[in-house]
């Protein structure tokens, strides 16, 4: 018996294991909205667990490893494998448990700049785990949430990574700005609006990003869009140059692309990625980060 557990930004998930089963969950706050320290929470959570299984190794990983959360673990470099990821984890007592924390990576990305992520690695892992590479296969993955990660795995390897802002930037936009606040309240998403805005930011190559997302206010006050239109249209502006740009960092136009995910999120990203001819194939991102942990704790030292 083991505990693993995704601890991210949000929420804190935690799965009491037997080999490959799930024989129980509980779920608590995530690292940012946290009132207590990570410790007090774990031990708190899992005392039941503990109680009733003595000797308990608790593996977690996502952002209880970073500098606000558990115990800061540092990132390992790129590439790197799951030997790689193995070997850089930190492992510690706390209570009655024996933990791990899996480490993010790091790497220099295709735009020359310093990258990080925590908790997708350990997802793309729990993917290659069900459906491994092939020698000589490359992949292209894309984890779309708050920061969207477009990931190039070679032969099992994360080679390189790069992080787009894309679900922080809507939910600022959404509720800080000008441009929700010419309609009522949203009662619902709008797949038209949201396939428009993919299309105007394929189809209008000379302007930016930022020529167009007015175009949510705009088109509310003029044309009279309804806001839930609106406000899908801007999340389709922002996925849409999201994919567009990934398209020209990572390699051909056709590539078949693997979402990483939450199943709405990732029905959005496959909208747009679709719209320029783009297969995909999605996968749930709490499996993943499941198996994940588990080839961790199963892969050799």
């Amino acid at each position: 018996m083991y505990i693993a557990g995704d601890w991210g930004t949000t929420q804190l998930r935690l799965y009491l294991c037997d080999g490959a089963s799930v024989v129980d969950r509980l779920s608590g706050p995530g690292i940012g909205a946290a009132a207590e320290s990570p410790q007090k929470i774990f031990v708190a959570l899992a005392a039941r667990w503990a109680a009733e299984h003595k000797g308990l190794s608790a593996h977690l990983c996502g952002m209880v490893g970073s500098r606000n959360g558990w115990v800061e673990t540092p990132y390992v470099r790129c590439p790197a494998d799951i030997g790689a990821l193995r070997a850089g984890l930190v492992k510690f007592e706390s209570a009655d448990f024996q933990v791990s924390i899996v480490p993010g990576l790091s790497c220099t990305n295709p735009l020359g700049a310093p990258d990080v992520m925590r908790g997708e690695e350990t997802q793309i892992f729990g993917a290659l785990a069900n459906r491994p590479i092939a020698s000589g296969e490359r992949r292209l993955f894309a984890l779309p949430g708050t920061h969207t990660k477009w990931v190039v795995v070679e032969n099992g390897t994360i080679r390189h990574f790069l992080t787009s802002p894309t679900g922080e930037l809507f939910a600022l936009l959404r509720d800080h700005s000008t441009l929700a606040r010419a309609g009522g309240e949203v009662t619902a998403s709008s797949d038209e609006g949201f396939l428009r805005g993919v299309k105007r930011y394929a189809e209008t190559p000379g302007a930016s990003l930022s020529h167009l997302l007015f175009e949510t206010r705009s088109r509310q006050l003029l044309d009279g869009m309804p806001k839930a239109e609106a406000m899908s249209f801007l999340s389709g502006l922002l996925i849409g140059a999201d994919v567009a740009g990934a398209q020209s960092w990572f390699g051909e136009k056709k590539s078949h692309v693997t979402l990483i995910g939450d199943p709405k999120l990732n029905e959005l990203y496959a909208g747009a990625l679709a719209f320029h001819d783009i297969e995909s194939a999605s996968l749930n991102g709490e499996d993943c980060a499941l198996n994940g942990l588990r080839a961790l704790i199963e892969a050799k030292a």
